[in-house]
C-alpha cells in the first residue's frame, strides 16, 4: 500500500556511503517533524512560570504521569531513567498522532514511521540494550540470576534457567512487533473503509447509502479509536520497558 511505502526525498535516491543508500526518505522526514514537534512542545514546559499556561501544565502532566510509572513498576530507582522513558513515550506518542493527522486535505500525506518493524524493532533493541547495560553494571554477574527465579524447585533447575532466558531474549523482538502490528492494522483498515467509500460513491446512489454512508459513519468511529490506541501503545510501550528495567534493577 502506498501509504507505507518508503521513498527517497529532494533527489537524494543516489545518496551512498561505503556502498550503503542514504538517501532522506519520508520515514525520516516525518522523524524529524515529530522531534521538532516534540522538543517544541517541550518548550512550553521550561518557562517555569508560577502560575503555569496550559502548556506548561501539559508538559509537567506529562513528566509526572511517567515519573508515577516508573516510581510503581521499578521504585526509588525508576527516577534516573525518566528522561529516557520520557523520551520514549512522547517520540512514539507524537508519532502515532502525526499519521493520523488529515493533513491529505492539504496536500500533504503523512507517514507512520511507527507503522514500520524496522522503526520499531530499533526502539525495542535500544530499549533492551539499556536494560542490559543497567543489570550488568549493577549486578555483575549476578545478572544472570534473574534466570533462576526465587522458589524454584530443584528438579525445575535445569528447565526453567532456559525458559526464562528464551522469554528473555524474546522481548525485543514482541517490543516492536505489537507497536507495529497496531499500527499498520489501523491504518489498513481505514485505508479499505475508505476505498468502500470512494467505490460505492462512484457506483450510484443505491451503494453509496447503503455501503458508502455506513463505511464513513464506521471510519470516522475507527479514526477516533485509533487516536485512544496511538496512546496506549505508547504507554504500553513505555510501560513493557518499565517493567524490564525493573528486572535490570531489582532483579526477581
Amino acid at each position: 500500500m502506498h501509504q507505507f511505502l518508503v521513498e527517497p526525498l529532494f533527489g537524494t535516491q543516489n545518496w551512498s556511503i561505503a556502498g550503503y543508500n542514504v538517501a532522506f526518505t519520508n520515514s525520516a522526514a516525518w522523524m524529524c517533524v515529530a522531534t521538532i514537534a516534540l522538543i517544541a512542545f517541550m518548550t512550553m514546559g521550561t518557562r517555569g512560570a508560577l502560575i503555569p499556561g496550559r502548556g506548561q501544565v501539559m508538559v509537567e502532566g506529562f513528566v509526572r504521569f511517567v515519573d508515577n510509572m516508573l516510581s510503581a513498576n521499578v521504585g526509588p530507582e525508576g527516577k534516573r531513567y525518566v528522561p529516557y522513558i520520557f523520551s520514549l513515550f512522547m517520540f512514539i506518542l507524537f508519532a502515532n498522532v502525526l499519521g493520523l493527522l488529515p493533513l491529505g486535505l492539504f496536500g500533504i500525506h503523512p507517514f507512520t514511521f511507527t507503522s514500520h518493524f524496522t522503526i520499531t524493532g530499533v526502539l525495542a533493541i535500544m530499549s533492551f540494550s539499556i536494560v542490559l547495560i543497567v543489570g550488568f553494571w549493577r549486578h555483575g554477574f549476578h545478572f544472570f540470576s534473574l534466570f533462576v527465579p526465587h522458589g524454584t524447585p530443584v528438579w525445575l533447575l535445569p528447565l526453567i534457567p532456559l525458559i526464562e532466558f528464551v522469554s528473555f531474549m524474546v522481548r525485543p523482538f514482541s517490543l516492536g512487533l505489537r507497536l507495529f502490528v497496531a499500527m499498520t492494522a489501523g491504518h489498513v483498515l481505514l485505508k479499505v473503509l475508505a476505498g468502500f467509500i470512494i467505490n460505492s460513491g462512484t457506483a450510484g446512489i443505491a451503494p453509496g447509502l447503503f455501503v458508502g454512508v455506513p463505511s464513513f459513519i464506521l471510519m470516522v468511529g475507527i479514526s477516533a479509536l485509533e487516536l485512544l490506541v496511538a496512546g496506549i501503545q505508547a504507554y504500553v510501550f513505555a510501560l513493557l520497558t518499565s517493567l524490564y528495567l525493573n528486572d535490570a534493577v531489582n532483579l526477581h
